[in-house]
């Protein structure tokens, strides 16, 4: 197993959701916890538990940011004037790995972030290899010509476990992504209930 697989299986079973919608994930076999007392760890959650519970799986679901990472971007959120859990949302959805993940050319958010750290991705027409890099609307996301035969973006493309959002205009024949808007979070496809008005809670408590 590789390490991006056992990471993603790990956070999985630590969420007790299959959190991607993957029908590989463990927590299709088993929704109990890791280890040898997961089955016992039902009890109910405070309200911290829960909120902590909604920012481990809202980071965790982009790939497993570092705190660092997810705090900066959460900063920014608050800084703009509006409800801070949709702009955060809004700002991770703007991530270029997200919007590779999104358009179905890679298979899990963990491969987007290789992908485009390998120099696989163009915007605008030049190469940009880092998985942060913020989208604006209208960009045109592509893969590059010399790109386009690697077997893991025809093994997406052929994926029928997710849809391709309406925030997005996806061209499969020349392999090119607009981004057409910013997406509240009732337009992400989430596969389970994401709370980022907790998340809100969480960081106004701690």
């Amino acid at each position: 197993m590789t390490k991006r697989t056992s990471a993603k299986h790990k956070i999985d079973r630590r969420m007790g959701e299959n959190i991607w919608g993957r029908p590989k994930s463990p927590v299709n076999k088993r929704e109990y916890g890791p280890g040898q007392h997961g089955q016992r760890r039902k009890n109910k959650l405070s309200d911290f538990g829960t909120q902590l519970r909604a920012k481990q799986k809202l980071k965790g679901y982009y790939g497993d940011l570092t705190e660092k990472q997810f705090r900066k971007i959460f900063a920014e959120a608050e800084r703009v004037k509006g409800d801070t859990g949709e702009m955060l949302v809004g700002l991770l959805e703007r991530r270029l790995d997200a919007i590779v993940y999104r358009a179905k050319l890679v298979p899990t958010i963990f491969a987007a972030r290789q992908f485009v750290n390998h120099g696989h991705v163009t915007v605008n027409g030049v190469r940009v290899n880092i998985g942060s890099y913020r989208v604006k609307e209208g960009d045109i996301i592509a893969v590059r010509e010399k790109s386009r035969q690697l077997a893991i973006i025809l093994e997406a493309i052929q994926l029928t476990e997710r849809d391709v959002p309406d925030y997005l205009e996806v061209d499969n024949s020349k392999l090119t992504v607009k981004f057409v808007r910013t997406p509240s979070l009732g337009d992400v496809p989430y596969p389970v209930v994401m709370e980022p008005n907790l998340v809100v809670e969480f960081y106004a408590k701690n």
